[in-house]
């Protein structure tokens, strides 16, 4: 019997629905519970994780309300950390390549993802980035995928596919919507460049992950889309 997993989360985090994704495609049993994380429970802090982020994961120990964490379960923070545990903690998944070459590539397409789509998109969501960088951002991701591939390395969905996917979820919200402090009409823009055939690897690319029924499991698109007309309203 596998030990107990709770994974603390909330709905419309991307970085919460990458951990969410490996554990679906895993088939992992798992406990998802949400955390409000504008206004979090004082337990959560003081016994889960003292910085307050989600997700976070608590593995091994008691079976155990997750809003009754016990101090002998493992807690595990940070999405591209927990992504890796997962991947170890289910090797037969494929969340991981076996051989080491594909296994370097899917870690370095975690850490391009990061760099190159995580800290432009949103920076350019709250107003304080460019246009520009998200491109080509963009475009260093593309240079990794292969021609046709279904997936980001190698034949099998693996965590470099859980990791960017999310984002591109919100990126394409972004471009259909225009929702973001950005000038008006540059989210719209932007994702008319995108359907150029310079970025024709990429879409297809994007159109397949979020396709996948794991996604669709994990994703609340009027949610996002929804928030992010609130929250990135422009003044």
């Amino acid at each position: 019997m596998s030990e107990q997993l709770t994974l603390y989360l909330h709905p419309l985090s991307p970085y919460s629905q990458k951990a969410e994704l490996a554990l679906i495609e895993a088939n992992a049993p798992y406990t998802g519970y949400k955390i409000d994380v504008f206004n979090k429970p004082e337990w959560f802090v003081s016994k889960v994780n003292p910085v307050g982020k989600v997700p976070t994961v608590a593995y091994g120990g008691p079976s155990v309300n997750p809003d009754e964490p016990s101090p002998a379960s493992s807690k595990i923070t940070e999405s591209n950390v927990i992504l890796e545990f997962l991947a170890d903690l289910y090797p037969n998944s494929g969340l991981l390549p076996k051989d080491p070459v594909s296994r370097s590539k899917v870690r370095s397409f975690l850490d391009a993802n990061s760099k190159s789509i995580e800290e432009p998109l949103y920076a350019f969501l709250g107003g304080v980035g460019s246009y520009e960088n998200v491109l080509k951002g963009i475009e260093v991701i593309q240079g990794l995928l292969e021609e046709d591939a279904d997936f980001a390395v190698g034949v099998h969905y693996t965590i470099a596919d859980a990791s960017i996917s999310p984002h591109i979820a919100r990126l394409r919200i972004i471009t259909e919507t225009d929702a973001g402090r950005f000038s008006a009409g540059m989210g719209i823009k932007l994702g008319e460049e995108l359907k150029g055939p310079k970025f024709a690897k990429f879409t297809k690319y994007a159109d397949r992950v979020l396709q996948r029924a794991s996604f669709k499991q994990t994703f609340d698109q009027e949610g996002v889309a929804t928030f992010f007309k609130t929250f990135y309203a422009r003044a």
